[in-house]
């Protein structure tokens, strides 16, 4: 047992304790002690992933990680562990990558020791029974039906398949019932005994590294480790070595042309090159990201857009190892830019070239070390459980000294280094792979795992050559300095240490709610504007142009405001159902530049109409994409129509897009400024002054003169989002075919709707959830094995509390499914009946300690008292409202809220079950159709029909009057 002094390299404002040790039995560990904390957490990441995966066992590693979550023998009944986490606040999750598998947990910090042994024994001695590996099977074959037509894992799996057969890069790494059980029996192949032996064979103490994170001393925590992590058996492996490339000269100079699942045109061009690991300190990759990536004037991306062919592009390393990795360039294409590949892939090696013949600029290099490392010394604090997995998953690749750093602070400038990454970015070895629907038809191969239709043509240094020359002749250039790097990082000092929200400022055009910064210490700032603009959404047209507004104008404000973004300084600009939205975060030193020139473009708004054209195909095929959702997303979207007054359906708006020209936007948009109010939110490292001023300054803009783009809404233009209001004792049942004929799988919403924003109800609804939550995944997924998406969730619709179970699955139909939640509320009934007093307390304790739980940075405190403006609950005191009902409630006070509202048959219950039928349940969906109804259940046939017929909730945002000053 070794305790190695080390000095890990940490941020300038982290207060937090490191210790890095080493048990006798090889584990290498880090300890973290966090005395704010209120969530302990641990991470093991073990050095064996999908590469080490048997010949002839296709994704044996992903699959044994999900088994070790099962049992163990020091704690045999299935599902406990997660059953433990879940009930005292935490959670618990795993992912298996090429060479990493990586288990995690959180939970609340006095129940982290018993957590932690239930834990460590994934690795001192799991069980894995012959009947829990059989049903879990089914749930890595979901896991995999539900990635088949996701065109983010064709494509992966495809640029693996045009490469080397023997290289463990050419893999299929997820796994299925054929490779895990089907094909494994053919061969006489026990797939339990299987499992047992790559674990045996693969999982030793000394591949393993573990972060722990809790409140305690290090000494403490130290001590609980060498207890609890000891028995782990040193097999003293070795780690899983690769032996040369992926690709050779077959794979390289090909153009491949694929046919996704969406609409659209992507263009991705990857080239082999040495790993940046190596040399992390110089960040060669990192440099060559930023410019080849960068969307400024001169940029590649900016000359691509002016000349209306592409709408994003991205420039990173992926899938590294130490033995390899790629430089990939990725290219979302328009209609036009399709028709322009040749030029495309021209100006890219042209911009490359530029790159070789400016050579490497040291003040690119040091502009960019500078703004890393200013991120990296302010950085904000995140959840202890990602905490954990960015640290673990850090521990293998590189020296303890820069596990917290990684490949963040760039900071050797070495030319040679970053020249030698840039002279493998050649035509002799480049990869292009070339996604559209135009190819359907047009292909002469099939990727076998997930059917993905594709052909391969040479593309050679000549041809290449060949396109660069025809390319068009644009000036491109490197990037100007960047002004919005913040020099200014002090804290302000502000007088008034508000503990809520106050309202600084009300007028007939604006409230503004701010909040100084009490909690975090950092020179950051957060400001939301809500524009409430009555015409936003009277029409399916009229919601379709604001968006396209919106579009728009992140768009005009790119290629200056791009620089901020590279500083740290984020905004974004989007519709809502009552208008549109400004936000802005970041360092507050040049937040005040950034915003008035958002603020200044939208005011001086004009159509161009060549860009509206790009935006407007951008959109279409968004509003296409929407039928190829996963089922319980369509579930979730007819769930949100039915209950959400005043929204219109994708269906309509995708119908009147075609007929929208650049006119009717520069007609619309003055009308949809002409009447606006603003509700605004400013909190961070500003002063009262400064917030006021900024609302000050835009209000003079959009108030002010003879001729005011904007004017005060009528008390009666007042937009809310009012929820539609279930019978009592009713079922109401909707049903759709799913909109992907290609698509087997089938999802549930099961929803049940109980009341309106109120503190105890409230808390007794979360109460259920708690307790639920767990019993729910672990009946309906671990032993029925319904499907791998099984989950029980809270919902608030502005302020409409319920909760809702959401299931997909090829397994059953959901009218089946439906009958299992049915079953198991049944089930939970007699559960919730048996408890004693002490579990009854310990899940109340539970809930307060969620409750308690601080926010870890300004954008977590800010979302939360967002949500209580934007709802109009103002309830900015509710973590102590409802901590105050949790401690005074009883179980017989639960028990009667379950048999009032959740409880099967109950007579103040109200459901609604949203059923999307995929293609293995079609007939299912034709015979329930047929169905007579129940006396208390209502099908609905008609939507809207449905929507008109039913009384609404009162909203609490009651217009100007909502607030008091």
């Amino acid at each position: 047992m070794g305790e190695a002094a080390v000095e890990i390299v940490k941020p300038r404002t982290d207060t937090r304790e490191y210790r890095r040790i080493v048990l006798r039995n090889s584990l290498e560990v880090l300890l973290i002690s966090d005395p704010d904390t209120d969530k302990a957490a641990a991470s093991m990441s073990v050095s064996v992933g999908s590469f080490s995966d048997p010949e002839g066992f296709p994704g044996l590693a992903h699959f044994l990680e999900h088994m070790l979550f099962y049992a163990s023998e020091k704690y045999p009944l299935e599902d406990s562990y997660s059953k433990y986490i879940t009930e005292h606040g935490g959670s618990t999750n795993a992912f298996t990558s090429s060479e990493q598998t990586n288990y995690f947990f959180d939970v609340n910090y006095d129940c982290f020791e018993e957590a932690l042994d239930r834990f460590a024994q994934f690795f001192v001695k799991p069980l894995m029974s012959a009947d829990a590996t059989t049903r879990e099977i089914k749930a890595v074959d979901s896991e995999n039906k539900k990635n088949l037509l996701s065109d983010a894992w064709r494509m992966d799996q495809l640029q693996k398949h045009v490469s080397a057969e023997g290289h463990p890069y050419h893999k299929f790494s997820t796994g299925n019932r054929d490779t895990l059980e089907v094909k494994p029996k053919e061969k006489g192949l026990d797939t339990r005994h299987e499992l047992i032996k790559f674990y045996e064979e693969h999982y030793s103490a000394n591949l393993m590294h573990l972060v722990v994170y809790t409140k305690e001393s290090l000494d403490k925590i130290q001590s609980l480790v060498e207890h609890k992590f000891q028995e782990i058996q040193n097999k003293d492996r070795s780690n899983f070595h690769i032996r040369g490339q992926p690709c050779t000269s077959e794979h390289l100079q090909i153009l491949v042309k694929t046919v996704p699942i969406k609409q659209g045109h992507k263009l991705i061009v990857v080239w082999p090159i040495t790993p940046s690991i190596h040399n992390y300190k110089e960040g060669p990759c990192r440099y060559l990201g930023h410019l080849i990536g960068h969307e400024g004037k001169g940029s590649l991306f900016y000359i691509l857009k002016t000349l209306g062919w592409a709408t994003s592009l991205s420039a990173w390393e992926e899938d590294w190892t130490r033995e390899f990795s790629f430089f990939e360039v990725v290219i979302d294409l328009t209609d036009a830019g399709h028709e322009h590949m040749q030029d495309i892939v021209g100006l890219l090696f042209k911009y490359i070239s530029l790159l070789r013949q400016t050579g490497v600029c040291k003040w690119i290099f040091d502009e960019l070390s500078a703004i890393c490392e200013t991120v990296f010394h302010y950085q904000d604090k995140i959840p202890s459980i990602d905490y954990v997995v960015n640290v673990s998953s850090n521990m293998e690749l590189y020296p303890p000294k820069d596990w917290l750093v990684g490949s963040s602070l760039p900071s050797k400038f070495s030319p040679d280094v970053i020249q030698k990454v840039l002279d493998e970015l050649t035509p002799n070895n480049v990869r292009i792979f070339w996604e559209s629907k135009n190819f359907e038809g047009h292909t002469d191969m099939v990727e076998p795992w997930y059917g993905t239709a594709f052909s391969i043509e040479k593309a050679t240094v000549s041809m290449i050559q060949q396109w660069m020359l025809a390319a068009p002749n644009e000036h491109l250039h490197l990037p100007d300095p960047n002004d919005f790097i913040p020099t200014d990082l002090s804290l302000k000092d502000v007088q008034e240490k508000a503990k809520f929200p106050v309202l600084l400022r009300k007028s007939s055009y604006s409230t503004l709610w701010y909040k100084p910064d009490t909690m975090f210490s950092t020179p950051k700032a957060y400001v939301k504007i809500d524009f409430n603009c009555p015409f936003a959404s009277s029409s399916p047209e009229a919601d379709v142009l604001t968006d396209i507004f919106t579009r728009l104008l992140m768009d005009y404000l790119n290629e200056d405001a791009y620089y901020a973004e590279v500083a740290g300084l984020y905004y974004c600009l989007s519709n809502t159902d009552s208008g549109f939205q400004v936000a802005m975060a970041g360092y507050n030193h040049k937040l005040r530049i950034l915003l008035e020139t958002v603020v200044e473009k939208i005011a001086n708004f004009k159509v161009k109409p060549d860009r509206f054209l790009v935006i407007k195909e951008l959109v279409t095929k968004g509003y296409q994409n929407l039928k190829f959702q996963q089922p319980y997303q369509q579930a979730m979207c007819y769930r949100s129509l039915i209950l959400h007054d005043n929204t219109w359906p994708w269906m309509d708006e995708l119908e009147v897009i075609p007929h929208l020209e650049a006119d009717d936007l520069a007609k619309f948009v003055p009308m949809l400024l002409s009447r606006a109010f603003l509700e605004c939110y400013i909190a961070g490292n500003i002063e009262p002054k400064e917030a006021e001023s900024m609302i000050h300054h835009i209000e003079d803009i959009f108030y002010s003169g003879p001729r005011p783009i904007c004017r005060p809404l009528f008390p009666s233009q007042y937009l809310t989002n009012r929820v539609v209001k279930l019978d009592r004792g009713m079922s109401y049942f909707y049903r759709a075919e799913g909109l992907n004929p290609s698509d087997e799988n089938s999802a549930l919403v099961h929803y049940i709707q109980v009341h309106r924003d109120d503190f105890l109800p409230n808390v007794k609804l979360q109460l259920f959830a708690l307790i639920a939550k767990q019993q729910a995944f672990h009946q309906l997924r671990s032993v029925e094995q319904l499907g791998y998406i099984t989950e029980l969730m809270l919902r608030n619709d502005s302020g409409i509390h319920g909760v809702q179970f959401m299931i997909q699955s090829t397994v059953k139909g959901p009218g089946h499914i439906d009958s299992r939640v049915e079953k198991f509320l049944k089930m939970f009934e007699s559960k919730l009946y048996a408890m004693s007093e002490d579990e009854f307390k310990g899940n109340v304790n539970t809930l307060i300690d969620m409750k308690l739980e601080k926010h870890k940075n300004l954008w977590e405190e800010s979302g939360f008292y967002w949500q209580e403006i934007y709802d109009g609950t103002l309830k900015f005191d509710r973590t102590e409202a409802e901590v105050a009902a949790l401690k005074k409630l009883t179980q017989k006070e639960l028990i009667d809220f379950f048999n009032e509202h959740i409880k099967v048959g109950a007579p103040q219950k109200k459901t609604l079950s949203v059923r999307v039928y995929g293609s293995l349940h079609t007939s299912e969906y034709a015979d329930e159709k047929k169905e007579a109804n129940q006396p208390i259940q209502v099908k609905i046939d008609d939507i809207f029909k449905f929507r008109k017929s039913q009384p609404l909730y009162g909203s609490f945002k009651g217009g100007l009057g909502h607030v008091k000053l």
